[in-house]
């Protein structure tokens, strides 16, 4: 939720609390955590009193965006509460639905249109090892 927050813009503290109602130790240390795994990036915003506010790093965007798909694909495939479904809207207006494309052409990836280059294969290497 803390990762939503920081997606929407809400980066101090008290907002990202505010906005999940999540208790604020818990959230600290969810933030601290964060951190050091180099998905938030804290900074400080005033001297006095000290404060700090929060952004998602690159690897943070990045995550955001699976993470957006995850729960694109809950709302599809699982829940059964429709009420309840967040939707989730570009700057342009339109409802966010993920897709993944080929960086390179733009073409959606679908099963079948994804190969691999890796010359052998676990079931490959067992067979080796035999």
């Amino acid at each position: 939720m803390a990762i939503r927050e920081l997606t929407f813009g809400s980066g101090k503290f008290d907002e990202i609390v505010k906005n999940t109602g999540a208790p604020r130790d818990v959230l600290a240390a969810k933030l601290k955590s964060l951190e050091a795994f180099g998905i938030v990036v804290k900074e400080k915003y005033e001297d006095r009193p000290v404060r700090y506010q929060y952004r998602l790093s690159e690897s943070g965007n990045q995550l955001f965006a699976i993470l957006h798909a995850i729960r694109d694909w809950g709302d599809k495939f699982v829940r059964d509460d429709p009420e309840n479904v967040v939707v989730f809207k570009h700057s342009c207006g339109a409802v966010l639905h993920p897709k993944f494309v080929c960086s390179d052409c733009g073409e959606e990836l679908k099963i079948g249109s994804v190969s691999s280059e890796r010359d052998l294969h676990r079931s490959d290497l067992a067979e080796l090892a035999e």
